[in-house]
Order: structure tokens, then sequence, then C-alpha cells
């Protein structure tokens, strides 16, 4: 049976959820797909694999690459798991175009679809989302919201996360995250 659990991080609460084994979600609250690879009332619970998805946070959060990957378990069509593994080799603190991983998975020109599957990446963060970008480097949805995305890139290009929060307080976008 799934469990959640909520954990907080400098850019919002998420909601951690396992199939008891592996991780099966990790959601910003308020993201469009909230929860969409979870089973309907799943109970709050403590878990091995929630205690580890809290330590990748720490490091990541903290300006570095964790050197580890807390066991996964996807849940998705096949186009859309295809599309995640190729999310999983985008390298800590770069990026790629959708058209990129078109062009990976074999299929150039099915850029639009895999911007379906990349939005409804249920492993936030861990499955990095946020590194996929439109074919001129713009910044161009992120299910969390496109604060959140510019944050988690900023954060992987060397800054902290209270330049990251200083850095948009001082232009005006303070957000809500």
């Amino acid at each position: 049976m799934d469990c959640i659990c909520r954990c907080p991080t400098p850019l919002g609460d998420v909601t951690l959820a396992s199939d008891g084994r592996a991780l099966i979600g990790l959601w910003f609250h308020g993201q469009k797909h909230f929860a969409c690879a979870l089973e309907p009332g799943a109970p709050e619970a403590s878990a091995p694999i929630f205690d580890l998805t809290r330590r990748w946070l720490e490091i990541y959060f903290s300006g570095r690459e964790p050197d580890f990957t807390p066991p996964l378990a996807l849940r998705g069509t096949d186009f859309q798991l295809r599309v995640w593994e190729q999310l999983l080799r985008i390298p800590y603190g770069r990026t790629a175009s959708y058209g990129q991983i078109a062009a990976a998975l074999g299929i150039p020109g099915a850029a639009r679809a895999v911007g379906s599957a990349v939005g409804r990446n249920s492993v936030s963060l861990i499955v990095p989302c946020h590194r996929v970008v439109g074919s001129d480097g713009s910044l161009t949805g992120y299910a969390g919201g496109l604060e959140r995305k510019r944050a988690l890139l900023a954060l992987e290009a060397g800054f902290s996360t209270e330049e990251v929060r200083k850095e948009k307080t001082e232009h005006g976008a303070e957000r809500d995250f």
C-alpha cells in the first residue's frame, strides 16, 4: 500500500510517496498533477525511503550534487518511462531541450509529446524535469512553477538557496513557495 510523508524544503513543502520499498512520488504542494501516481487515500507514515529521500534533499538544497539516488518505482506509460529515463541522464547543472530528448529517444519531432511526459513526471527534483528547457534555452513550463524552476537551475549553477531567495526578493518577484 502506498504511503506519504510531508517534508519542508527551501522552496516550499513537498509530499513524498512510497510503495513501501521505493519512492513513487515527490511533489511540491500545489504543483500540477499533484499526487498523480498515488493511490487515493494513502496514509501518512514513516519509511526508510523517506529518511533516505530527506537526506538526498538536504544535500541537494545545500548546493551539492547528491552522490546517490533513492530507489525509484516510477509509474507511467511506456513512453513516459522512456522520457523519464532520459531526464535521469541530464547531468547536474546542465540542461537539455525537449527536442534533444526526443532525438535521444529516436523520435525527432516529438518534442511536444516529450513535453507532456516531462510535465507528468511524478518524482520532481530527483528525476530532474526542471533541467528541460526550450530549444532556444528559454524556461518553458514546470509543474512546480517557473519561479521554482529558475531557482533550482540557479542552485545547480552554484548559487546558494539564500542567494536565490535574496535575488528573488530584490527583483520584486517574491513568490509564495
